[in-house]
Formats: structure tokens, C-alpha cells, sequence
């Protein structure tokens, strides 16, 4: 018989997140923990308003399956009766990490990976006027960050962008721009990015409107991300985009998740691995996708003022594994 506890938490950020959906001050999470025989699993996950959750929604989604959970609930079984988002990550993730712990073995090892001794992450710039994200850039390089993730909404997209990489001339830049542009000026705006070396945009369209990208030639790939949640959305992107942003929230947990990096990858999609704004228990359980992926975006808890212990060791735009 397992034991299920569920509870939320607050992280305060030591800075504010700024995307074209908004400003954070805190990483809002929501922990699972799966006990059996003195044994305890840990899980955790971002509700996304996004996807209209909420902790309160998702706490509710996971203790409606509390007695089937602690009757011993397979991760197979949860696929079915929860559907992909939060909740299910977070038990999913509970799950895997209770089975790893039981078969003293590395997360990744039981999920068949074998993990590099560091890894490249990207560092996120944020949004804010082009000088004060020239700084942010600059001051990224010159700690050593190689890989920088540049927020951007429909606003001054070449004087930050001009600004950014004047600022940071060696760093791999890529761009998100969360669903906020529109078919309008899209391709202007790719030869820019193209222009300045941009090696990737992220999801400049919202989420419905990739039809817009079938036939579109554009000179650097894009990537899906909020358009790409599980495999079911693969056949929708095919044509539209290059790569695809896998994201555990998105999923519903790490077993979808390597589901999906394989079927996209048989049909020819370059893969991304990113994460929300959370501590270092959610980057942990998302490790065994790293072998495969193209760019890493697991910055989440180098955002976040004090991070949960123990925590995963980044410096300088490199997570050490």
C-alpha cells in the first residue's frame, strides 16, 4: 500500500520573469509524494494559466485519483485516466522517482539514458527595453553563458535584437517570442533573426494559427511550443516546424514525454528540451531527454531566489550533471 501527499509551494524569484504573457515574481509548483515501504517518490509540476490551470485545479485533479494511487496505480494506468498537463506530471514523476529509488539506480539509467557530465542550458533575457536587454545578454556572456533564450514580444523586435547581439557578439542566440506575432511581417522579421544569426525561433505564432507556417520559407528553423504537447499534436506540425519543445508540464509526465521524443524524432523533428519556472526536482526528472536534444532550456531554478535542496549545480549557462 503507498501513502500520497500532496501539497503546493511558492518560490520566490530573485528578479522578475518577463514574458508577452507577463511578469513573475514567484514559481508557484505543486509537489507529489508517493511513499511505499519507508520509500518515498517526489514529483513536481507548474500549473500553467496558460492551460487554465491552477495549483488549486491541479491538487484537485490528483487527489480525486488518491485512492487509486496508493492501491498502486501504474504509470501506464495514470496515462489513461489523467490527461496530459500538470497533475500528470507530477504524479508521473513521483512514480518514475519512486521506482528509481527502489531499484537504487539513477532516474536515468532506469529510463534507459546515459547522461553527459555537463550540459549546455540556455539563460533566458527576459523582456524589457532594448539597453536593459543588452545588459541582461552581456552580463550572461561575460559570466560565460553560451546559449542565450531571448524573450520577445510584438515590440522593438531589431532594436533589442540588434542591441542584444552587439552585446553578446559569440553567444548562440535563440528566440521566443510565445505566441505573440502574426503572419504579418513574420518573414521580415525571420530574415532578421536569420541576418543577426539567430540558430532558432520559438513559437512566433499562437497556437492554432500554424497553418499560417505550411509552405512558409524561412531561413532559420522554428520550433513548436505551445503548439506541441504529446505525440497526438505531431501530425498537426508536420510541414509547419523543424523542432519541437518538449516541456514535462506539457506532457503530462516523463513517460509521454520519451514517447514523444521518439515519434518525433522518426519523423524527422530536431527536439528541445525545456522546462516552467520551478526548482530543481522538476529539471531532474526531465534528465534522461537530454542525450537526444538539439538545445536545452533548463534554466527554471536559476531563477528562483533559493532553490530546493539538494538542488542541481548550474553556473554560467552549464548544468552539471
Amino acid at each position: 500500500m503507498k501513502t500520497l501527499k500532496v501539497y503546493e509551494e511558492a518560490w520566490p524569484l530573485h528578479s522578475p520573469f518577463v514574458i508577452s504573457r507577463g511578469a513573475r515574481s514567484e514559481a508557484c509548483v505543486v509537489v507529489v509524494e508517493i511513499e511505499e515501504e519507508g520509500i518515498k517518490g517526489v514529483g513536481e509540476c507548474t500549473p500553467y494559466p496558460r492551460y487554465g490551470e491552477t495549483p488549486a485545479s491541479v491538487m484537485a485533479q490528483i487527489m480525486a485519483l488518491g485512492p487509486e494511487i496508493e492501491q498502486g496505480m501504474t504509470r501506464e494506468a495514470l496515462q489513461a485516466a489523467l490527461p496530459p498537463g500538470a497533475a500528470r506530471n507530477a504524479v508521473d514523476c513521483a512514480l518514475w522517482d519512486l521506482a528509481a529509488r527502489q531499484q537504487e539506480m539513477p532516474l536515468a539509467h532506469l529510463a534507459g539514458a546515459t547522461l553527459p557530465q555537463s550540459l549546455i542550458t540556455a539563460q533566458t533575457v527576459v523582456i524589457g527595453e532594448p539597453e536593459q536587454m543588452a545588459a541582461s545578454a552581456q552580463a550572461l556572456s561575460a559570466a560565460g553563458a553560451r546559449l542565450l533564450k531571448v524573450k520577445l514580444d510584438d515590440r522593438l523586435i531589431s532594436e533589442r535584437m540588434i542591441a542584444i547581439r552587439a552585446a553578446a557578439p559569440e553567444a548562440t542566440l535563440i528566440v521566443d517570442a510565445n505566441e505573440s506575432w502574426h503572419v504579418e511581417g513574420l518573414a521580415a522579421r525571420c530574415q532578421l533573426l536569420a541576418d543577426l544569426g539567430v540558430a532558432m525561433l520559438e513559437q512566433p505564432l499562437p497556437a492554432g494559427e500554424d497553418a499560417a507556417l505550411a509552405n512558409f520559407i524561412h531561413p532559420l528553423p522554428i520550433c513548436a511550443d505551445e503548439s506541441c504537447h504529446t505525440r497526438a499534436s505531431l501530425s498537426e506540425l508536420k510541414g509547419r516546424y523543424e523542432m519541437v519543445n518538449i516541456k514535462l508540464d506539457k506532457t503530462g509526465g516523463l513517460t509521454e514525454a520519451l514517447a514523444l521524443a521518439n515519434e518525433a524524432q522518426e519523423q524527422g523533428f530536431a527536439l528541445m528540451l525545456g522546462c516552467m519556472l520551478c526548482t530543481s526536482r522538476a529539471i531532474g526528472a526531465a534528465l534522461p531527454l537530454v542525450p537526444e536534444v538539439s538545445f536545452a532550456d533548463l534554466d527554471g531554478p536559476t531563477w528562483l531566489a533559493v532553490d530546493v535542496s539538494p538542488a542541481l549545480q548550474f553556473r554560467a549557462g552549464t548544468l552539471y550533471l
